[in-house]
């Protein structure tokens, strides 16, 4: 009975070592990351994990163990990075090998507290056993010491090996994004146009920012009408509100890839990257981005979840985990790109509104019924935590929009309905408080510059 006792306190030290260690900061290329473990697997070997802005990706090395690397990007300096990718070489090592050498010292760090972590928890527990049992002191001693040894073998043999090969691989990482290696980074676009010193405020994004289904704007170019661009839009609004030069490339039916860091072709007009013309703007104080629904293709699983008997059944929720494992790396490199403007703007992500209250049940007729809507609106804040997960990690200023009591049917709504030009658009009022909510960020915010 002894021996099974210490087995099994072997074993529940172990368990509560790896999950009560903490994570280990380490940071590199102005990158902080914490490093950790994935949850044990039976399997000898199999990939590591990396958590960006909240969704988990599988590392495209396998690591020997049952135990394997977990990594999670925390923040971001972008300054700090490009400071350290130009400065000379330390010793002879390179950025790239500094970043693995800091991710291998955080790994081994981590497998030193677990170890004394392990140890503390056997001795609490082996200590309680003999006082249950009534034990003398020599016997106490002996079985807590002996269950120590055991204890940290079991640990040191089937643990330790993940400690000591994970490393050779860790070594070898030029970036977190190649562990990960399902996208193809999107190159970023060369400043695009003449320069715009004038502007203080750029609106970058989809058919939210532009303002698509609301009044166009006056004197509108092919683009602007390509592109749903409204005198309505909430860029339009502070502008007029607050006197300041906005300069809105927002496009309707824009995603990261194609229409803020690559062109976009839209009603028969090719519209440069957003990013690119953005750039121009460098005396710009504030950027302000809509960006998400699109590149998640949002309209399309409306009109599943309408069209299906139930919206959250294996097959809806597996493609809406995939579009959102495709965009939030794409995500990730916006992020980059905006960080390293040279001109540091003050950065807004504006969250999505929820359109639907699942109470009204006007949308039954059209097959949205409450249940549906509301997995609709579980999935929208899905995507609205990996957007602030996201802008936090940078530094950036995350604006979720209330629209509560002016959903969809309400006496009020923010949202145009089935029969508007653009249906779950924001309405004129929606985009009037989306302005709002941006203001009051920028409250916080250096002032502009007038």
């Amino acid at each position: 009975m002894a021996a099974g006792l210490v087995v099994a306190v072997a074993g529940a030290s172990i368990a509560l070592a790896l999950r009560l260690t903490p994570m280990q900061s380490v940071r590199a290329l102005g990158e902080t990351v914490d490093v950790g473990v994935t949850a044990p697997s039976a399997s000898l070997s199999g990939p590591g994990e990396l958590d960006l802005f909240g969704q988990s990706f599988p590392t495209v090395p396998d690591f020997t163990g049952p135990v394997r690397p977990r990594l999670e990007l925390a923040q971001i300096t972008i300054d700090r990075e490009v400071r350290t990718l130009v400065q000379p070489r330390q010793g002879g090592r390179s950025p790239v090998t500094f970043l693995g050498e800091q991710l291998t010292a955080g790994w081994m760090r981590f497998f030193l507290w677990e170890a004394l972590i392990t140890a503390v928890c056997a001795v609490v527990l082996l200590g309680a056993i003999a006082g249950w049992r009534r034990l003398s002191v020599r016997t106490s001693v002996l079985m807590v010491t002996l269950g120590l040894l055991f204890t940290e073998g079991i640990n040191l043999g089937l643990v330790m090996v993940s400690a000591y090969s994970a490393p050779s691989v860790l070594r070898h990482v030029s970036s977190l994004e190649a562990l990960v290696g399902t996208y193809a980074p999107i190159p970023k676009p060369a400043p695009s146009g003449a320069p715009l010193p004038g502007v203080q405020v750029v609106v970058m994004g989809d058919s939210t920012a532009a303002g698509t289904g609301n009044p166009p704007i006056t004197n509108a170019t092919a683009v602007d009408s390509a592109c749903g661009r409204s005198v309505d839009s909430y860029g339009a609004d502070l502008a007029v509100v607050n006197g300041w030069n906005v300069l809105n490339l927002a496009c309707s039916g824009a995603t990261i890839t194609h229409g803020i860091l690559g062109p976009q072709t839209v009603g028969g007009q090719v519209v440069p990257p957003q990013f690119g013309v953005a750039e121009q703007a460098r005396h710009a104080s504030v950027v302000i981005v809509s960006v998400g629904a699109d590149d998640l293709d949002w309209d399309a699983l409306v009109r599943l979840c309408a069209s299906q008997p139930s919206c959250d059944d294996n097959a809806s929720t597996a493609l809406f985990q995939q579009l959102l494992a495709v965009f939030t790396p794409s995500y990730d490199q916006l992020l980059r790109a905006l960080a390293a403007l040279p001109s540091h703007p003050a950065v807004i992500v504006n969250l999505y509104y929820q359109p639907f209250d699942p109470e009204l049940r006007c949308l039954d007729r059209v097959g949205l019924t409450g249940p549906k809507e509301q997995v609709l609106r579980s999935r929208l804040s899905t995507l609205n935590q990996v957007l602030a997960q996201g802008a936090s990690t940078f530094g950036f200023i995350a604006v979720q929009p209330r629209f509560t009591g002016h959903q969809l049917c309400s006496a009020q709504p923010y949202v145009q309905g089935l029969h508007d030009p653009a249906p779950f658009h924001p309405t004129a009022s929606g985009e009037l408080a989306i302005a709002l909510a941006d203001e009051r960020a920028l409250s916080s915010a250096r002032p502009l510059g007038r």
